[in-house]
């Protein structure tokens, strides 16, 4: 849904017109945005300091389950990203109105997303905050996106998503982000974030002490989601490994 321009927005970036918010967040403010020859995009416009850890070479990734990047300009007054415009709605809101994934449903969307990260990671990239908002299903599968740059705080955001590693102040690499491929194709399957906690103390207790009940997964997904969320990053399988599911 497009939410109307708020004081301090600007009409336009670049070669793009902007008509509406589609949502805002640590990264960066995203806009319903058009060109000259009417054709839609979606426009990121970063928030100070995001830019600088953003590498142009985003526009150059093959699109694999991934949002397609047409422009990146860091360099601009107010940096920003363009990509495609996704018709669909989010996997948490996908999973809010219909209910959880099964079955061949929940696979297409495991292997999709497991293509996606294996994608990124060839390319030397890493998403660093996968999670079902920024995942967005379209007619031809899902997407995903935001990727390639940090959260604004690593303790803050949708945070039984992140890695145990994480929250003892590593970094976050392939490995993160494929505990977080865990979490995610495990909320799809149940409706409930994994390691959710009324506060982050319970948060990060749950993700660095509990193993999430998988029972709800069918082998073979089972034993990938388990491997996956394992508490060691050296434990966890690379992301192509994760298409076999």
């Amino acid at each position: 849904m497009t939410l109307r321009l708020v004081p301090g927005d600007p009409d336009r970036l670049g070669g793009y017109w902007l008509s509406g918010r589609l949502g805002a967040g640590a990264q960066g403010v995203v806009y319903d945005a058009y060109d000259d020859e009417g054709r839609r995009f979606a426009v990121k416009m970063l928030h100070p300091g995001m830019a600088g850890s953003l590498p142009e070479s985003v526009a150059q990734l093959a699109p694999c389950c991934t949002v397609r990047v047409v422009e990146v300009r860091l360099e601009a007054e107010r940096p920003y990203v363009v990509s495609e415009f996704v018709d669909g709605p989010h996997l948490r809101q996908a999973v809010e109105r219909h209910g959880p994934y099964a079955g061949q449903e929940l696979r297409a969307l495991a292997a999709g997303l497991a293509g996606a990260l294996a994608t990124l990671h060839a390319a030397g990239l890493t998403h660093r905050d996968l999670k079902p908002e920024s995942v967005l299903l379209a007619a031809d599968g899902p997407k995903v996106i935001d990727f390639g740059l940090p959260t604004a705080d690593p303790a803050g955001g949708t945070r039984t998503y992140l890695a145990p590693e994480i929250f003892t102040g590593r970094s976050g690499t392939a490995a993160a982000d494929v505990f977080a491929w865990g979490a995610v194709v495990l909320f799809a399957a149940t409706g409930a974030d994994p390691f959710r906690g009324e506060s982050l103390g319970a948060v990060m207790h749950r993700v660095l002490t509990v193993d999430p009940d998988l029972e709800t997964l069918e082998e073979p997904l089972r034993a990938l989601v388990a491997r996956a969320l394992a508490k060691d990053p050296a434990q966890r399988p690379p992301a192509e490994e994760l298409l076999d599911g």
